[in-house]
């Protein structure tokens, strides 16, 4: 694997880039103030732009580390950044990691996320050298689950009262792809 990290990343709407402190007000309100986004998230809404502020500021610092990868979704019409895309955790020896995103609800249905997912997936396949990229979603939010699916990620299984988010405890649905299907897909 190739510890990179965060580069940007440009797709016909997007561009993915590395956060910097002047988005924190764009993140607080765009969606780490909303308690509708963060329902199925493991972390809770922002009191203030200050708690948003002090996130986007350890974050930054681990930009450097080159095992980071943690992209702002900016659109490019109007310059908002309007989610964040992350890899939450990775397994070195099977060349694998798990995927991470929320997003404004404004933007909601509009493909966006899967546009970001499949760019952050192709990034992670052919710059970082992984083999699986996987991502799970709470039973009770299948529509994150299509966001995986329109990015051309496979259903794998529910692992039973396997997560915790602000719900409690929560089915997990996992969904991935690896390389050998992408492949297929070009």
């Amino acid at each position: 694997m190739n510890y990179i990290g965060t580069k940007e990343i440009e797709t016909e709407r997007l561009i993915l880039r590395r956060f910097t402190i002047d988005d924190a007000q764009d993140m607080y309100d765009n969606w780490a103030s909303d308690p509708e986004v963060t329902k199925f998230l493991t972390w809770p809404v922002h009191e203030n732009v200050d708690a948003t502020r002090a996130l986007l500021e350890g974050w930054i610092k681990h930009y450097e580390e080159g095992d980071t990868f943690n992209w702002a979704i900016e659109l490019k019409e109007n310059g908002s950044v309007i989610g964040n895309i992350s890899v939450v955790g990775f397994k070195e020896a099977a060349k694998a990691a798990d995927i991470g995103y929320c997003m404004s609800r404004a933007y909601w249905g509009n493909g966006i996320m899967p546009e970001a997912l499949k760019a952050v997936m192709d990034y992670l396949f052919d710059k970082v050298g992984l083999n699986r990229v996987a991502a799970c979603h709470d039973s009770n939010n299948p529509k994150s689950g299509r966001v995986m699916d329109k990015a051309g990620m496979k259903l794998e299984g529910t692992l039973r009262c396997a997560g915790h988010n602000n719900q409690g405890i929560c089915d997990e649905v996992w969904h991935s792809m690896i390389k050998a299907d992408r492949e297929g897909l070009k």
